[in-house]
């Protein structure tokens, strides 16, 4: 079903390009031999009467080339995981048809992606918390470096407690006035937890925890869409995730100003959801229509909004910003790029992205986690239920090494002080769900932010 609508799309778009009668458009498509799945940004040279013309596959592998009948096209298809394709395209004189299609296969060189290094993490697995009444479901660590745990005793959905614990004992509890689901953090580090109705915020006053409602709609709006901040700047995002591209924006708390640091979409995922007006009834046409005309939005959106987005071909926008130093790293994986810019939101530097290729093998999670004390990025994997830790060498992009952690289907991942917290529970036994850590093999330091004056001042201060 999605390889038609790829090819049904893509014929709607190239009839449009093809005008003149001896025209035409030529379609091709790009897939990996062994998964079959899609080749983006594949570098295709094109020769023909006597000019080149470069193009990159996108949309899913997808290259449109337009030409004309009784054409010979020397084509060479490159990327740098894959061994190239040479081929000769011969339309006929002929050909009757405003475009043709052509599909071919890449093969993957795996020395170039999978040759990685893969380790135990070292030591023995520590058990940080664990009770035999209550259930760890999810936790945040604070700077001084106590815990804030969310913890329900048979059910999370029958009642659940919040402890602040301090690494030997509990030193306060707080009962949940709601079902709760996780625990989450703010652009300032502040916890909150998250129930069905309500965000509240969670405030640690020396031994005492105590809550602050917040409307859900409101830390939607105008909290959770913040990323980071240092001394003079905001970072936020568009993201929405019902629209399947987003931007990024620094703010200047000192003179008001907006600049937009980076725009980031998911271009087959942008066709298939505006195409979805298409094949809506007259009715809902109607009511996109009107939509439109109340709020200025197209219909196309309204429609993409509200039914492509419940379908199982819909998947979120993904590409991270993380604040590390005087640096921005923005994970654009839709360009397989990470772009580098400084703390003003200018473009410094860019480098190439792999290591979300091949899901399926390598088992990428599409989920980046940054170290809360050194700043350091790492990818997740999953193979088998086990979890394996890629650190991200933001100067290259690479991961040439992956750190498999000791227990199986660990949950709730994060990362301090070079050490990978987790909830675990042994696979279907009827124990309870403990806090773990283990130590990486990395002695990273704590990270630093610049100030506007040129000192420095610690990340976890």
């Amino acid at each position: 079903m999605m390889r038609y609508l790829i090819i049904v799309i893509g014929l709607i778009f190239v009839s449009s390009l093809a005008q003149a009668q001896d025209s035409v458009v030529v379609v091709i498509e790009l897939n990996d031999s062994k998964e079959n799945d899609p080749i983006n940004n594949a570098q295709g040279t094109f020769t023909f009467n006597g000019k080149s013309q470069l193009i990159t596959s996108q949309s899913k592998g997808i290259i449109y080339l337009k030409t004309t009948v009784g054409t010979n096209i020397d084509a060479k298809i490159t990327h740098p995981l894959y061994d190239g394709i040479y081929k000769t395209i011969k339309i006929s004189k002929n050909y009757a048809y405003d475009s043709i299609f052509f599909q071919y296969e890449m093969d993957f060189i795996k020395i170039q992606i999978l040759d990685e290094t893969v380790v135990i993490a070292p030591g023995i697995p520590k058990v940080v918390y664990k009770s035999k009444r209550l259930h760890v479901q999810d936790f945040e660590i604070l700077e001084d470096g106590r815990l804030i745990l969310l913890t329900y005793p048979k059910q999370l959905k029958k009642g659940s407690e919040l402890l602040l614990y301090d690494g030997s004992r509990v030193v306060n509890t707080f009962s949940i006035p709601g079902v709760a689901t996780d625990l989450i953090r703010d652009y300032r580090g502040n916890p909150h937890v998250v129930c069905k109705e309500n965000v509240f915020g969670i405030h640690v006053d020396k031994n005492k925890i105590s809550i602050s409602n917040l409307e859900k709609e409101y830390f939607t709006k105008y909290v959770a869409p913040i990323v980071d901040t240092n001394t003079s700047k905001m970072y936020f995002s568009t993201f929405n995730p019902d629209y399947p591209a987003f931007e990024y924006f620094a703010y200047d708390q000192l003179d008001s100003s907006y600049l937009k640091i980076i725009g980031i979409e998911d271009e087959f995922m942008m066709e298939l959801y505006r195409s979805e007006y298409k094949w809506v009834d007259v009715r809902t046409k109607l009511w996109a229509k009107n939509r439109e005309i109340q709020t200025g939005i197209d219909a196309e959106i309204w429609v993409g909004a509200n039914y492509f987005t419940q379908s199982l071909y819909y998947k979120e926008v993904y590409a991270p910003l993380f604040h590390r130093n005087d640096s921005l790293f923005v994970f654009d994986y839709y360009k397989d790029k990470q772009f580098i810019f400084n703390a003003a939101g200018k473009k410094l530097d860019s480098t190439t992205l792999y290591h979300h290729y091949q899901p399926k093998q390598t088992g990428w999670q599409k989920h980046l986690i940054q170290d809360l004390s050194t700043g350091q990025i790492y990818a997740i994997y999953d193979r088998a239920g086990y979890t394996y830790i890629g650190w991200v060498d933001t100067k290259t992009g690479e991961i040439n090494q992956q750190v498999r952690l000791s227990k199986r289907y660990a949950e709730h991942i994060k990362i301090d002080g070079n050490y990978v917290y987790y909830v675990y529970r042994k696979f279907e036994s009827i124990d309870k769900k403990h806090l773990w850590k283990e130590r990486l093999p990395y002695d990273f330091g704590i990270g630093t932010v610049s100030l506007p004056e040129g000192d420095e001042a610690s990340g976890n201060e």
